[in-house]
């Protein structure tokens, strides 16, 4: 508490200092300026009860939250080191609007259940609070409370920011102070996180990417060996941005992490907080960004969770028409209630207060917008305009998406979002969600049916590959090969390339490179690098023995290569998002399933030409006809042998002749390898 107020104070004086250089007058000494009171200077604690009655919170504190403008709740919700009258403990606050008692119990009294009663606030805001003295870091804790209608219900706290590890779910009171060594990151990842930076995502489920025994799948690595493998690994392939399926805390490991309990706690499968800081903190210092995704869509029903948390509907819809969940049969929260829009919010911002993450993945945002979602007709009651959205869900959104930019302008916020809801990546002044980018599913979907479709037959399939450019610039789209393209008997991504095995690899860097010159940022599920070859399975770990195959290890290369060339190539990103970054040069060959097309960039030199061979023939001397520049050099060529390709038709030298004086117009002779991508500059 005295750091606290001193920074106060310190603030308090700078603005003095600042106030007083404009007016010409002196300021008072600093000790001589009025300091914040502490509570127990205005207050009467009674030091005789188990529990003190004792606040963090201020008046203002309490009418934002219920209002649904806190969005800071973890500085002051939840357990927190305190000192009072000189006696060192923790305070507790949780809110619980129904209850009629609300005690903390743990190890440290044996469970007992009524020893230690918060204390209710008089201002009838639900909350429950006070001190205990004594009380340190690193104890398990639960709240024992008594709810509606005399229900008995021991819930962890909600707040928490450490959990037991599954299958214990009692909360760990814990210090979460860390001296972070990412300043040069910090520094510069304004530029890093921008629209106009190269952005290419490895998404990573950390229980599986790698176990000390893939035979158990109870053992995990810890975020200290992740940081000691992953972060290398992912520097080597060179992605910018690593993005953690969820790592708020837990209790299934068959959800994925999308059924959460703990909104403000790492999940301690892999080790404490402060080894996800430490995680997080190496990457950075390797110059790769980090993204989390984030779950406020719904929660599952576990008894110590945030279902009926006061033996009522706390934080989820009473009304089960909007407040549950058909496919994951889980709850929705309430985003009506400013409780709970308060906590949402606070949960978002906390990892990127504490965590430094540089963006969240927000899952499953369509079901969030419609209330229809999944719901036939009968289950679900329109708005009170008659229409299907979930005004309060929307308006949550926007909330959230505002205040993480104002709080952060160097980061992003990306939207899992399936549906043809408009501007959802557009600012919300201009009537949108306000989200950085979105999830380009249709592209996703149309892409690999266009590649799972037999090479002969590709011609009749083109306007499937075409057509992302059509809608794309509605959008700032992110394109998706993600965990859920290789689950649930969809095949590995390698399986869904037709073909012997030279060719479903062939057609898979094809696809990469297709993928990786198509504008918008991409992401690439973990192991699609190397072309795994069964489907994900939390588990076990990747297949890592196909590494002793030359296709395999040889496609991780070509991976690679395409981020070096995205990296170093800004007709690739600098205007990814806009409509002059653009244009087809050649579309008409569709009996040859040839495509062509222009990457451009701010300046006329760094555009590059694309080159599409979707059949396994050799297309030797072929021309193409361009204009505005001419190009002479070969960049990249997904055929090569050091790819596992033929090695056999590639470009040493160009052929380049002007035909058009006035137009800048260029024939173009090349050679085009079989299933394969050309990079021209």
């Amino acid at each position: 508490m005295k750091s606290f107020n001193k920074k106060r104070v310190k603030d308090g004086a700078e603005n003095e200092k600042s106030n007083a250089a404009k007016t010409r007058i002196k300021p008072l000494p600093i000790e001589t300026q009025q300091q914040p009171k502490k509570y127990e200077e205005e207050n009467f604690v009674d030091t005789s009860l188990p529990v003190w009655n004792y606040s963090l919170l201020t008046d203002e504190d309490v009418s934002n939250y219920r209002q649904g403008t806190n969005y800071q709740l973890y500085k002051k919700m939840g357990s927190h080191a305190a000192k009072v009258n000189d006696t060192n403990g923790m305070y507790f606050c949780v809110w619980a609007p129904n209850a009629t008692s609300v005690s903390v119990m743990g190890q440290f009294n044996n469970w007992k259940e009524h020893e230690f009663e918060l204390h209710p606030r008089w201002d009838k805001s639900g909350i429950w609070e006070g001190f205990i003295p004594g009380f340190s870091f690193g104890e398990t804790y639960k709240y024992h409370i008594v709810g509606y209608a005399g229900r008995k219900l021991d819930k962890g706290d909600p707040f928490a920011n450490y959990w037991e590890k599954r299958p214990d779910t009692a909360s760990i009171t814990w210090d979460m102070s860390y001296q972070w060594n990412d300043a040069e990151w910090m520094k510069k990842r304004k530029k890093n996180n921008s629209l106009e930076a190269p952005w290419s995502v490895y998404e990573v489920h950390l229980g599986s990417w790698q176990r000390p025994d893939k035979n158990d799948e109870n053992s995990f690595n810890t975020y200290d060996q992740l940081k000691e493998r992953l972060v290398p690994y992912v520097k080597e392939l060179g992605f910018t941005h690593v993005e953690f399926m969820p790592l708020t805390e837990f209790p299934y490991d068959g959800s994925w992490g999308y059924q959460c309990t703990g909104f403000f706690a790492a999940t301690s499968r892999f080790g404490d907080p402060q080894g996800l800081m430490r995680l997080i903190d190496a990457f950075h210092q390797e110059g790769i960004g980090v993204l989390l995704d984030w779950v406020p869509s719904h929660f599952p029903y576990d008894a110590h969770g945030l279902f009926m948390f006061d033996g009522t509907h706390t934080y989820e819809y009473a009304d089960m028409r909007k407040g549950f969940h058909p496919d994951w049969n889980s709850y929705i929260f309430n985003y009506k209630r400013g409780e709970v829009k308060s906590f949402l919010i606070s949960s978002a911002r906390f990892w990127f207060d504490l965590f430094h993450i540089d963006g969240i993945r927000v899952d499953a945002v369509s079901s969030m917008l419609k209330l229809d979602y999944s719901r036939k007709e009968g289950e679900w009651e329109p708005n009170e305009f008659g229409g299907n959205g979930n005004i309060e869900a929307i308006a949550f959104i926007k909330d959230l998406n505002e205040t993480i930019f104002r709080d952060f302008p160097d980061v992003q916020t990306i939207a899992e979002e399936a549906t043809d809801w408009p501007g959802v990546s557009r600012p919300t002044w201009e009537d949108g969600l306000g989200f950085g980018m979105k999830w380009m599913m249709g592209w996703m979907h149309d892409t690999l049916d266009y590649f799972k479709t037999d090479p002969l037959r590709r011609q009749f399939e083109q306007d499937k590959l075409s057509f992302s450019m059509m809608y794309y610039y509605d959008e700032n789209f992110m394109l998706p090969f993600s965990h859920d393209e290789v689950v649930h008997g969809k095949s590995p991504m390698l399986y869904k390339m037709p073909g012997d095995e030279w060719q479903k690899l062939a057609n898979l860097r094809l696809m990469y490179a297709y993928m990786w010159t198509h504008p918008g940022a991409r992401l690439l599920f973990m192991g699609n690098e190397f072309g795994q070859s069964t489907e994900w399975n939390y588990k076990t770990e990747l297949d890592w023995s196909l590494f002793d195959f030359d296709g395999h290890r040889l496609l991780k290369d070509c991976v690679r290569d395409l981020n070096k060339l995205m990296r170093n190539e800004p007709a690739l990103y600098q205007k990814q998002f806009s409509p002059g970054g653009f244009e087809w040069v050649d579309l008409d060959h569709r009996q040859e399933s040839i495509i062509v097309y222009k990457r451009k960039g701010k300046k006329k030199t760094d555009d590059l030409l694309v080159v599409l061979n979707m059949t396994p023939v050799i297309r030797n001397d072929w021309e193409i006809y361009v204009t505005g520049k001419n190009y002479t050099k070969e960049l990249f060529n997904s055929d090569l042998k050091d790819y596992w390709g033929t090695g056999n038709v590639f470009n040493p030298d160009i052929r380049c002749e002007l035909v058009d004086k006035n137009e800048k117009r260029y024939k173009l002779t090349v050679n085009i390898p079989p299933l394969a991508a050309l990079v021209l500059k």
